[in-house]
């Protein structure tokens, strides 16, 4: 028993050191190394050969040699008259692509910068013949975060581009704002959608400062420059005026819907519920009940479909922390197993 706890002891001492040892060198690269900051790489993947080669490879696991052989002469004949027949048409318009977009978006909606650029990069080689296909998963945010997140959709309408959206999981507040953009919504059968409506919420510490003979003191110019204050002793007036903005916001929410879904009954959908795809299809906040994998796998049969991603670089010191919380995670996953009871 003395030798487990002084190896214990010992190994704790060891790990702790360890980690102290890294978090010195992380520190030490994150101030030494300089790296331009904001930049990243955009990058274009041809979904539909991916499929293609996956459908490839199963049916060579999966048929006889013969059926295999007839398989793959089969397809050469088809890319012969497909090519023959695109030398032959010379005036005819070039072959459809779908450009995919994901956007998971957090409560601040800074992934609008990577969709920017992502739309901007569609922008500059899309024609009307082509389509966007946006995957939008947000329960919403900041208002102005989202806004701007909708305004870069309807760039892609504006250039007179089909623009899609589906919604696997949630598209609801400001992940429903982007979506109402779309030209067509599809939606998973118990993906939520909706929750057009403003909230907002603002703890208040006044009560507890008083208590403890703290005074707190805020200094305005104009009458509502703040409405409701977290130290302050918020009054009436204050309130009153707040819930004067969040009505006015509502508004101007229900009125963004209303001008890309216009036979939509708002006065029945823009209460602040959400529904799941299913109800929301009856209400017409969507269009067709589908997941993106179904609407991907159908367009690539008849189309290219491209994935467009911009990725921001990581800094050397992000990337060395993150290699050293995946390291420092598995020593202590791999001392937890080796001290769970067998079953």
């Amino acid at each position: 028993m003395e030798f487990l706890y002084e190896y214990g002891l010992f190994f704790a001492k060891t790990l702790t050191l360890v980690i102290a040892i890294l978090a010195v060198v992380i520190v030490i690269l994150g101030t030494a190394v300089k790296q331009k900051s904001g930049k990243g790489e955009l990058s274009l993947t041809n979904m539909s050969e991916q499929l293609q080669s996956l459908k490839h490879h199963l049916n060579e696991d999966l048929m006889s040699k013969k059926q295999f052989k007839a398989y793959e002469k089969q397809l050469k004949e088809t890319q012969k008259e497909k090519d023959k027949a695109e030398k032959s048409d010379k005036d005819a318009s070039p072959e459809s692509k779908t450009f995919v977009i994901d956007f998971k978006g957090s409560i601040d909606a800074h992934e609008v910068s990577s969709l920017r650029e992502e739309i901007s990069a569609v922008l500059a080689i899309a024609t009307s013949h082509d389509e966007v296909l946006v995957n939008v998963e947000s329960g919403g945010g900041m208002v102005h975060g989202y806004g701007l997140a909708s305004s870069q959709l309807d760039r892609i309408r504006q250039a007179g581009i089909p623009l899609s959206i589906c919604i696997d999981k949630v598209a609801a507040s400001g992940g429903y704002m982007m979506a109402c953009v779309a030209n067509k919504i599809y939606s998973a059968p118990f993906a939520i959608v909706g929750s057009i409506g403003v909230v907002a919420q603002v703890p208040n510490f006044n009560k507890l400062l008083k208590k403890h003979d703290i005074d707190y003191e805020q200094h305005t110019a104009g009458n509502f420059k703040r409405t409701l204050t977290v130290f302050g002793e918020n009054t009436d007036e204050g309130r009153e005026k707040f819930q004067q903005e969040l009505e006015e916001t509502h508004v101007l929410f229900k009125a963004f819907i209303a001008k890309y879904r216009p036979e939509l009954d708002l006065d029945k959908v823009a209460t602040g519920e959400h529904w799941y795809g299913q109800q929301a299809i009856e209400l017409g906040l969507v269009d067709e009940i589908s997941t993106s994998d179904d609407v991907i796998m159908t367009l690539a049969n008849n189309r290219s479909v491209y994935k467009v991603q911009y990725k921001m670089k990581k800094k050397l010191s992000d990337k060395i922390a993150h290699g050293a919380s995946l390291s420092v995670n598995s020593i202590m996953n791999q001392f937890a197993e080796k001290n769970q009871p067998l079953k």
